[in-house]
């Protein structure tokens, strides 16, 4: 009878413990959304482990391809994806950049949240275990010329907590979420942009789409 209890409190064990891996964790953080939204802190560090300013701000984004990255401090920037192209604001500089929206932004790791198929499609993944008081999932993309080595997230227990990677050259960035919403109702210039009068364009800003400028 104790053997049958001990192989029942081990069987039960395991099943906690598969159901407590971060994958699941995003899974569960991620289902069912189709617009988020939240604040983060970012900090960058490069390959001697020099570090710069830690930016803050917002970021919100929808499915499939639209996002809006809102940094509030120490400069201001402005990045917002429509779907067709990027647009990159710098107040203090006076200028507006415009691309195409391409692969880059598909392979964001971000874009998961908002697209689960994407996860198993484009990302190899692995599990990571639990340090820093989070459980991880790293992600490596599988395109063929991948913008980073690595991604890294972690979850507590109410979702997506970090998010840390290393690109190709060797510089680290951490970015630290917080105040998630969910499905949130979001206002219809969100994810629009039009440069203010007065400032260069760089790129071609040519699209039939409604825009807003930052406020």
């Amino acid at each position: 009878m104790r053997y049958t209890i001990l192989i029942c409190l081990a069987i039960v064990s395991t099943i906690a413990s598969a159901a407590d891996t971060a994958r699941a964790r995003l899974d569960a953080f991620a289902k069912g959304i189709n617009t988020i939204s939240g604040d983060f802190t970012q900090q960058v560090s490069d390959p001697n482990g020099g570090t710069g300013k830690a930016s803050t701000g917002t970021l919100t984004l929808a499915a499939p391809r639209q996002f809006r990255w809102d940094v509030r401090t120490p400069y201001r920037q402005l990045i917002v994806a429509d779907g067709e192209k990027v647009w990159v604001y710098d107040p203090d500089l006076e200028q507006v950049t415009v691309r195409a929206q391409g692969t880059e932004e598909a392979h964001s790791p971000l874009t998961v949240l908002t697209d689960l198929s994407q996860l198993d499609r484009d990302f190899s993944t692995s599990e990571q275990g639990a340090h820093d008081g989070l459980t991880w999932l790293r992600l490596k993309s599988k395109d063929k010329e991948p913008q980073f080595a690595y991604c890294d997230l972690g979850f507590d227990a109410t979702g997506l907590a970090r998010m840390e990677f290393e690109d190709t050259l060797g510089n680290r960035t951490t970015i630290a979420f917080s105040h998630w919403l969910r499905n949130p109702k979001l206002a219809a210039g969100t994810f629009h942009f039009v440069p203010p009068q007065g400032v260069d364009v760089i790129g071609d800003a040519t699209s039939a789409a409604e825009a807003y400028p930052i406020r």
